[in-house]
């Protein structure tokens, strides 16, 4: 039996705990394959209280998260890093203009 997981976009509302910015949109390079890709492409199996987040590629962990009565907990062994685009600020927004 097959089991069913869900795209890296189910970890946008867990991990807003942790970090300020859309975690969906950062680019993680899978330690085991080298697959660069979205976290939104990840393939996230679990709940609550933690969830497992999956390389598409290669199947390998990539990170997993859990929030427990004594805080988050966050394990990303399984990436080589994380990427989030720097944010454009309001200011440089209308200097462009």
């Amino acid at each position: 039996m097959p089991e069913t997981y869900q795209d890296g976009n189910a970890l946008a509302g867990p991990l807003s705990d942790v970090f300020a910015f859309d975690i969906t949109a950062t680019v993680a390079i899978c330690s085991a394959c080298g697959r660069r890709d979205q976290v939104a492409t990840l393939r996230v199996y679990g709940g609550e209280p933690g969830v497992v987040a999956r390389c598409p590629g290669c199947d390998s962990i990539v990170l997993r998260y859990a929030r427990t009565p004594a805080g988050h907990w966050l394990d990303l062994r399984g990436a080589v890093s994380l990427h989030a685009p720097a944010d454009p600020t309001p200011e440089s927004t209308q200097a462009r203009s």
